[in-house]
């Protein structure tokens, strides 16, 4: 049996009876009171250290079959209120556009130098976009960019025949998501410092988002459950539409 922390028991205590749903803004406020139980990091230098302000996260479990193509869900959604966190950005391009997509947010550029560069062993970046003149060259990177789901797909916008603007559309918090082995989407949705009507307006944007792309082949309860967690909380189930 796994040892919980202390933390994590008084969180389960301040959770409370934990076998319903709460509404979303009830959800939130409860993602957050447990966050805060013990946020004290103590101090360094004498100066007290600032608590972590952790990230909220939305689980969806899809009634979906993974195993069916028509039934994978894939794509990308900017939300109303963003996430909080910078996302680090590299776009395969011709010369013309290169300036224009580090203008843009773009932290590296390139074609052929990139792709080797990234060959190479470099990794540290969260999105990669291109051209889909540059498909031809960065397909030979699908072994290594496929599986942390960061090879460009024009089914999360990030093939695109207008780079800068999906430069600029993830710098500002567009983000990927597709469903795991299990039928669920994984997604943040905020800080725990976002106001809760900002959280609650996201979570409604990317609940009310996968309900309009419902594969037509998936029968039966489409949304079987939602929770809400922060880094360092347990989950809350939540009742939407």
């Amino acid at each position: 049996m796994v040892n919980k922390s202390v933390r994590y028991k008084n969180q389960l205590k301040k959770l409370g009876d934990s076998s319903g749903l709460l509404p979303v803004a009830e959800g939130i406020d409860k993602v957050k009171e447990m966050a805060a139980i013990g946020g004290d990091r103590g101090y360094k230098n004498g100066k007290k250290r600032k608590a972590i302000d952790q990230t909220v996260d939305l689980v969806v479990k899809l009634g979906i079959d993974p195993k069916q193509a028509d039934q994978m869900i894939r794509g990308s959604i900017a939300l109303p209120n963003g996430t909080g966190q910078t996302q680090r950005i590299i776009a395969f391009c011709d010369d013309d556009l290169q300036e224009a997509a580090k203008e843009a947010g773009a932290i590296e550029v390139g074609g052929d130098e990139l792709i080797k560069k990234i060959q190479g062993g470099w990794l540290d970046f969260d999105v990669a976009i291109s051209h889909p003149k540059m498909m031809g060259k960065v397909g030979k990177l699908g072994r290594v960019l496929g599986p942390s789901g960061r090879m460009p797909s024009p089914k999360a916008g990030t093939v695109a025949q207008d780079v800068v603007q999906a430069v600029k559309e993830y710098a500002a918090g567009k983000m990927e998501y597709r469903n795991d082995a299990g039928g669920n989407i994984h997604l943040r949705v905020g800080k725990v410092s976002f106001p809760t009507e900002n959280i609650k307006e996201n979570i409604e944007a990317l609940v009310g988002h996968l309900n309009k792309i419902r594969p037509s082949s998936a029968k039966g309860t489409y949304m079987k459950g939602v929770h809400l967690s922060a880094q360092q909380t347990p989950g809350v189930a939540l009742e939407v539409e």
